[in-house]
């Protein structure tokens, strides 16, 4: 009777995990590949265009080729060559792309997390269900994994999984306002 109601109790909380995964790697995946994308043109506002640069030397070849001419007066000719202005980002770029990234991040670690509470969870019932033990025995190794469950928190481990997903929604959507 033990071995029948935890077999029962253990088959729905494996079936309870493994679908709060399922949920989360579906959901982790999408919106890890949309920030990535969106990563991927903001990351550019990180540094300088090269159309910039290109437009800095050819005035300052137009210049020389200026100074150059025998015809046009030489008020000044400068003695080192002229260096592009330093660059330095738009604050709301940095801003944008540490919370996207940081978003992207989280939404990986979570696909991550929720792939090997897949795993466990499989393994879990591999190993507490064995049909090969006497009932004794399969009591035995289930109190022991169960224990090891409520030790390790593991249930407010699976749980916290959403909280994590809704954290990275919430920074990408700090990152849209201030993008926008």
């Amino acid at each position: 009777m033990y071995q029948k109601m935890a077999e029962e109790e253990d088959d729905k909380m494996a079936e309870r995990w493994q679908k709060d995964a399922e949920g989360i790697l579906l959901f982790s995946g999408l919106f890890s590949a949309a920030v990535a994308a969106l990563v991927t043109v903001t990351v550019l506002d990180l540094k300088q265009g090269s159309q910039d640069i290109s437009a800095f030397y050819l005035e300052n070849m137009y210049k020389l080729q200026v100074l150059a001419d025998p015809n046009v007066s030489r008020p000044f000719i400068p003695s080192t060559p002229a260096q592009p202005p330093p660059f330095s980002p738009p604050m709301s770029a940095i801003l944008v792309n540490s919370l996207w990234f940081l978003s992207l991040a989280i939404s990986l670690t979570c696909a991550m997390l929720a792939t090997l509470l897949q795993q466990w969870a499989r393994r879990y019932l591999r190993i507490t269900q064995p049909p090969r033990y006497s009932p004794h025995k399969r009591a035995r190794i289930r109190a022991f994994f169960a224990h090891g469950v409520e030790k390790f928190h593991l249930s407010r481990a699976a749980d916290v999984l959403p909280t994590l997903v809704q954290l990275s929604l919430f920074l990408f959507f700090a990152g849209l306002l201030i993008y926008l």
